[in-house]
């Protein structure tokens, strides 16, 4: 129901009644009676709700219960997509951070690092070629889920 939604929506926002009242340019009692059921926003301020909470008026006058995730402009199926984006993103930066350190404080470590590598870059090149493509595969999921 409108009703309930508009009331999720509030609630999930953190805002009070009158806060949301400032927001629409409405009284807190025309809110009260959206959120009770006894009263029905006009058209004009059905158009700004979905607008405050980026939603689209279909979903608010629409009976199925949709999750609000889906309210929220995030879709169920993004959620962890975008958390796998932050820890990978934020791996790489760790990493990265680690081998500065590494090399400016523990040489040692870093001669370590590249006499263990196969491949004919040094082992310094392939530990920050991995860190790289952490941070870029981790910003990519991060991009693909921004929310819209």
């Amino acid at each position: 129901m409108l009703s309930e939604k508009i009331y999720k929506l509030r609630k999930n926002s953190g805002l009070s009644q009158e806060q949301l009242a400032e927001e629409l340019n409405v009284s807190r009692q025309a809110v009260s009676k959206w959120e009770s059921g006894t009263a029905v926003p006009e058209s004009e301020k059905l158009v700004t709700i979905s607008n405050f909470f980026e939603v689209s008026v279909d979903y608010l006058l629409k009976d199925d219960n949709g999750d609000i995730l889906k309210a929220e402009g995030c879709d169920i199926e993004e959620k962890p997509k975008r958390i796998a984006g932050i820890i990978i993103c934020a791996s790489g930066v760790v990493l990265v951070v680690i081998w500065g350190l590494l090399s400016i404080f523990h040489s040692t470590a870093i001669n370590q690092i590249s006499e263990s590598s196969l491949i004919t870059i040094d082992g310094n090149g392939m530990f920050l070629v991995l860190c790289v493509v952490a941070i870029i595969v981790g910003a990519s999921l991060l991009l693909k889920t921004k929310k819209k």
